[in-house]
């Protein structure tokens, strides 16, 4: 089992970053995160305009991995997240999507207790925990940790969680992988600009696939497949993550291109996974037992 500290944290996805871990195909690494605040926040009284927004949204890595080259699939196998017992929560101003209707800024300090966050005196939610910054770097310019693209990065997909694999395109040489901004609770759309935002640890299962032609990312869960489409718009978001699953039911699975938008419009789900980032984030989920039909 090899192991990151969060002492290693970048801010952009890129290839020009020296791996801080090289790791054998098939390797289990666990890394350790800080929250999307670089845990800056420590009480509800922070001083919001002092809060260092350079430091934002860091990810712990990147890590090479043996194998790994341009072209290949990097499988990353989420198999467990552990989370802080504090979590926090910024709205404000300009935050999100409705922003606009706030005065103040307002942070909030949530305790996770018996597997449920404590939204207040009245309200308790379930745990969700997911990651919303976890990719691999950009054969290009180095892009944001911030930012979600065709390399992964800030999708805050609250599908990318426990028992889910994510499926990222190795672009350089060892993949240079990395991953942060762990959350305890998010909704889909992520509309305050924010979930639970918390510390935490994740370990992952890495290995390498050859010949998939397949437009990623993409991810598995025990019971669906998805394909995710970062853009500007949401609407191109939406029209990019269906045309990564009619390709996925192409190549893999030999159906016409009508057959396969037929398909989808009957049985698959296109979804929102966040409109507060640079670019909008879709994600289109097919059942398992559809896929098995085929």
């Amino acid at each position: 089992m090899h192991r990151i500290s969060k002492d290693n944290m970048i801010y952009a996805m890129s290839k020009d970053h020296a791996p801080v871990l090289t790791v054998e195909n098939g390797a289990h690494v666990t890394f350790e995160t800080c929250d999307c605040f670089e845990n800056q926040i420590t009480a509800v009284d922070t001083p919001f305009a002092e809060l260092d927004w350079n430091r934002i949204n860091p990810a712990t890595g990147p890590v090479f991995v043996e194998g790994a080259e341009p072209g290949d699939v990097l499988a990353v196998r989420i198999e467990r997240i552990q989370l802080a017992s504090r979590g926090v929560m910024v709205t404000g101003p300009g935050l999100g999507v409705i922003g606009d209707d706030l005065q103040e800024n307002v942070i909030r300090l949530l305790p996770i207790e018996n597997g449920e966050v404590v939204f207040s005196e009245k309200v308790r939610l379930p745990l969700n925990p997911m990651i919303g910054v976890i990719g691999t770097a950009p054969a290009g310019d180095a892009i944001s940790c911030g930012t979600p693209d065709a390399h992964g990065g800030n999708m805050d997909c609250k599908i990318i969680t426990e028992g889910t694999t994510l499926y990222l395109p190795v672009n350089v040489p060892g993949a240079l992988f990395a991953l942060g901004d762990l959350h305890a609770a998010m909704g889909d759309g992520e509309v305050a600009v924010c979930g639970v935002e918390i510390a935490g640890e994740v370990t992952v299962h890495l290995s390498v696939l050859k010949n998939k032609d397949w437009q990623l990312p993409m991810a598995e869960t025990a019971d669906a497949v998805y394909a995710i489409g970062s853009k500007p718009l949401l609407d191109d978001a939406a029209t990019l993550a269906t045309k990564n699953m009619v390709h996925y039911l192409e190549t893999e699975h030999g159906l016409p291109k009508h057959e396969a938008i037929a398909l989808l419009s009957l049985a698959g789900n296109l979804q929102i996974c966040q409109v507060v980032d640079p670019l909008k984030t879709c994600r289109f989920e097919l059942k398992k037992s559809v896929l098995k039909q085929l």
